[in-house]
């Protein structure tokens, strides 16, 4: 028998985050029966109190918008990835007593690329530049040999996303969001946006695409990616994402060497479906 551990999903708003949903197939899958983990309704105001009121029983937390940056000022230690981009997504409670942060989205979104066959691309566009577009560049330092254009809505954004370039090792070229269309031509092109902010260039997917890599995963498919599979694109989506990084946020609040990928998209799946159905 394992002793009972809590783990948990931090955000606002938080109602519709999946994490519950794929953590708690991994335990199940793992035999992890007295582990629970649930979701918390945290602003940024609320989060130092939360974190204050953490005991011995808690292995681990999940951050959401607004919390990936706030988390930082709390905790004893970010790790080099968390560190490169400002943020925090996954936190650690060590046996000492530490409260340890790192960021699974970066290598989530490497896994989910690889898992696609995508190894290494000559050159990448990414659509957006907010927090997910950061994390994107730092996924593209690894697998992107050549330049990367971000498509922004201002010039205060593109400086942000040359700066994020520099500190990255990533060349960034900026073009305008009014050009987006052109983005479509890109071996990889990564969507970071809200959704449909890119519907209206969907009718301009080329005939022959490369790959599309769309962070949303709810509404699915996006107007974009189901436009990109019809031309025969590979679609990444972002419960790919979703899955990987919470894959290794799992093995890093258990300390198990593996997490069980199949189940826990399984279960994503599952729960998006339910809730098309309801909708």
């Amino acid at each position: 028998m394992t002793p009972a551990r809590r783990a948990a999903v931090l955000g606002s708003p938080i109602a519709h985050s999946l994490s519950p949903v794929l953590h708690r197939a991994a335990y199940a899958e793992l035999g992890l029966e007295d582990w629970s983990y649930d979701r918390f309704e945290v602003d940024e105001a609320a989060l130092p109190g939360f974190i204050e009121g953490v005991d011995a029983s808690w292995a681990g937390l999940s951050l959401t918008m607004p919390l990936k940056r706030a988390i930082i000022p709390l905790l004893d230690e970010i790790s080099p990835t968390a560190a490169s981009v400002e943020a925090v997504n996954t936190v650690v409670f060590t046996e000492d007593g530490r409260r340890v942060g790192d960021n699974t989205d970066i290598p989530g979104m490497i896994a989910a690329l690889r898992e696609r066959g995508v190894e290494k691309v000559e050159s990448a566009a990414v659509l957006g530049a907010g927090a997910t577009a950061s994390s994107a560049l730092a996924a593209l330092a690894v697998i992107c040999a050549g330049p990367v254009t971000a498509y922004v809505r201002s010039r205060e954004r593109g400086d942000e996303m040359r700066g994020w370039g520099q500190r990255l090792g990533v060349d960034v070229r900026v073009a305008d969001w009014a050009e987006g269309a052109r983005a479509l031509e890109a071996p990889l092109v990564i969507a970071t946006t809200p959704a449909g902010t890119t519907d209206a260039v969907a009718a301009d997917v080329p005939q022959n695409p490369g790959i599309l890599f769309d962070v949303l995963y709810e509404p699915w498919p996006t107007v974009l990616a189901a436009a990109w599979a019809a031309r025969g694109g590979p679609v990444v989506g972002g419960l790919d994402l979703l899955v990987h990084q919470a894959v290794l946020q799992v093995q890093q609040m258990t300390g198990l060497a593996s997490g069980p990928l199949v189940a826990m998209r399984a279960a994503g799946e599952e729960a998006l479906t339910r809730r098309h159905l309801d909708a």
